[in-house]
């Protein structure tokens, strides 16, 4: 993994948490001959949920971290099955047939519920699609020296060591203690890296429920073949309605197709942000929906309703020693698709100024930079996810169709398209020049 120019660091690391960001956040730490430790709750290395969206953006993070990452990207990755939609993001369809006359028709053209609005182009020719969570980690463990990661260590404490070295000491649920030069906290959206950096009376240090919930499903693809028919069952769709929408995309090759279905409610008080519900409760929630809709949801097994959290907007992703990366610093809801994203360009411009620094004393220097070229960004995805639920759902500019798309295929681009050596070089500004202020 390592290079053969550079010396290894006198520094070493600590990750907190083992998720997809930890994995290739070690990968390029490695690639810099960063000695370093990912500290993982779970008894072995795992993820939550099936599939999982990368943006342009995010394979190219993934092409200039390391080939071997976008070559596990592109082992899994699926993108639009059909020729003719290769290039689209979703095809966007009305899916409520609330407010549609008696003939369906939902706008003044003839368009009916459940035909096709308009659809959404991608602003760039560059890899993107969707992965299986699970298989896509399996592939980045691979690159992992089994020497790196330590399991079940369920992070409680860190406090500054008494040896004077201004390194860390991590405690553990266990009972166990590891010190180390600096702490990365790769731990989540319930992160607890994230309280000790922001401290936990801050308003921010936990997440707040985004008004939305989602059931969650896997159809096998010739069953939604045979339900949807073969463009829509392959390719990517998005069906618009009243406080709620339900996308649909392929994973495993086109195997399967990923169902996210999604509703609007003010509150959410169960302590579990994932619980049980009855195939009879989410068949009610699409109940005024049309019959493409209703096919879908009833095809759905084993549904789970899962709360949509987000994080405020942090003043800072470092303290001291200590550094946020990815859901930690900034999870967001999955409305835009960039989430997961943001974590592989945090990991790019992270490693890179790792790789710059060259002993201990440029660790906070480090840290500075990235938190203050990263900040911005980042908490402008969750803003504007948050904003694109609301689209979706009629919610943000009413049932004005022609608004809405003007608004969806006008929103992305600033995500797709982005300079990520430019990025860099800005970091790199800001550490070479001192001038990253928290």
């Amino acid at each position: 993994m390592a290079s053969s120019e550079a010396p290894q660091k006198t520094f070493n690391l600590a990750i907190v948490g083992g998720g997809i960001a930890g994995l290739i956040l070690t990968i390029a730490l490695l690639k810099h001959d960063i000695p370093l430790t990912i500290y993982e709750s779970a008894p072995h290395f795992g993820e939550i949920g099936a599939g999982v969206g990368f943006g342009p953006n995010a394979s190219r993070a993934m092409d200039l971290i390391s080939p071997s990452i976008k070559a596990a990207y592109e082992k899994c990755k699926t993108s639009n099955q059909s020729e003719r939609c290769k290039d689209l993001f979703f095809t966007i369809r009305v899916g409520d047939a609330r407010k549609a006359n008696k003939e369906g028709v939902v706008r003044a053209d003839g368009t009916k519920v459940g035909e096709t609005i308009f659809e959404m182009p991608y602003t760039t020719t560059w890899s993107r699609g969707g992965v299986h969570r699970a298989h896509f980690l399996d592939e980045l463990v691979k690159l992992i020296p089994d020497s790196v990661p330590k399991f079940g260590k369920r992070l409680v404490d860190i406090s500054e060591a008494t040896d004077g070295s201004g390194d860390v000491v991590l405690y553990f649920a266990d009972g166990t203690t590891a010190q180390h030069s600096a702490v990365i906290g790769c731990d989540g959206i319930k992160s607890r890296t994230r309280e000790l950096v922001l401290g936990k009376d801050d308003p921010a240090a936990r997440a707040v429920f985004s008004g939305k919930y989602a059931y969650r499903g896997l159809i096998p693809m010739d069953q939604a073949v045979e339900l949807l028919g073969d463009e829509e069952a392959r390719n990517s769709q998005i069906f618009f309605g009243y406080h709620g929408h339900v996308l649909t995309f392929p994973i495993e090759k086109g195997k399967t197709m990923n169902v996210v279905a999604f509703r609007s409610r003010e509150t959410w008080n169960d302590p579990n942000w994932v619980v049980r519900t009855s195939k009879e409760e989410m068949l009610s929630d699409y109940s005024g929906w049309g019959p493409t809709v209703h096919k879908i949801i009833s095809a759905m097994q084993k549904p789970d309703i899962w709360a949509l959290f987000n994080h405020p907007p942090a003043a800072t992703y470092a303290k001291g020693r200590i550094c946020l990366l990815g859901d930690a610093a900034h999870a967001t809801t999955p409305h835009q698709g960039a989430g997961a994203g943001m974590c592989i360009e945090d990991a790019y411009i992270l490693s890179s100024l790792m790789g710059e620094a060259n002993s201990v004393e440029d660790l906070e220097r480090v840290f500075k930079a990235y938190d203050e070229s990263r900040r911005p960004r980042t908490q402008k995805i969750v803003k504007t996810s948050k904003e694109a639920g609301m689209l979706y759902e009629f919610e943000l500019e009413g049932d004005d169709l022609e608004a809405v798309e003007k608004n969806m295929t006008s929103r992305m681009s600033w995500i797709w398209d982005v300079d990520l050596g430019a990025e860099l070089e800005k970091a790199k500004q800001l550490y070479h020049g001192g001038k990253a202020k928290i």
